[in-house]
């Protein structure tokens, strides 16, 4: 028995059980899915770092908020997550100074116009994270229950045997062990990729709580 060819994981993949072929595509299925998602969410948050530091940028530079303001409409799509943060916050301002309500008023307006849209931008860029948390977890499991179905399958065919040999038992085991891997593979990156995003969009929300409050201050002040 060759078993060189007999284990290579095409004749491997294509020899296997219906049913362990089809835990493969669907970890297949997830892998791809969760590398979708990575390189997605990797140039989306790396634009929403590079839009923030811009914005912020421009607003600590001493310009006329008017003016910034009216460029936060007009390019509400470029100015990022903080600008319309920023956008939303002005906008409710000036509505209640125009209608001359008080300070407290004001700012409380402003402050829950400004955490209306933090949330919504959060949300952006929370998005598609918990299936990689999903697929990071539960992707080992999926492998080994195609392990175990393969074990089996494995042991079953021994009872047609006079003598139990290597060439009669590793392709069940392979087979059981791509599974495995194909699993790992799976969730691995998911994982590694949850725990890096979730970081990062920690770290920008910290960022843009602590803008409210530094505006809100600003804001504040103008008020009285």
């Amino acid at each position: 028995m060759n078993l060189t060819s007999d284990l290579s994981v095409v004749s491997l993949v294509t020899g296997a059980s219906l049913f362990v072929q089809l835990v493969l595509a669907l970890l297949a299925f997830v892998s791809l899915m969760s590398w979708t998602y990575i390189f997605r969410k990797l140039f989306e948050i790396r634009a929403a770092k590079a839009q923030t530091e811009h914005f912020e940028e421009d607003f600590w530079s001493g310009g006329d908020l008017n003016d910034l303001y009216a460029r936060a409409q007009s390019q509400r799509s470029r100015i990022g997550a903080l600008g319309r943060i920023f956008e939303a916050g002005m906008r409710e301002f000036m509505k209640a100074r125009a209608q001359h309500v008080d300070a407290s008023a004001l700012l409380d307006g402003a402050r829950r116009a400004m955490r209306a849209a933090y949330q919504r931008e959060m949300d952006a860029l929370e998005a598609h994270l918990s299936f990689l948390a999903s697929a990071g977890s539960v992707s080992p499991y999926v492998g080994l229950l195609g392990t175990v179905w393969g074990i089996m399958n494995a042991f079953r065919g021994l009872a047609n045997v006079q003598q139990a040999t290597l060439a009669h038992v590793a392709p069940g085991i392979a087979e059981a062990l791509v599974a495995t891997a194909i699993g790992l593979f799976a969730a691995i990156p998911a994982v590694v990729a949850y725990n890096r995003f979730v970081h990062e969009t920690d770290r920008l929300a910290i960022r843009f709580e602590s803008f409210i409050e530094e505006f809100s201050n600003i804001l504040l002040r103008q008020a009285r």
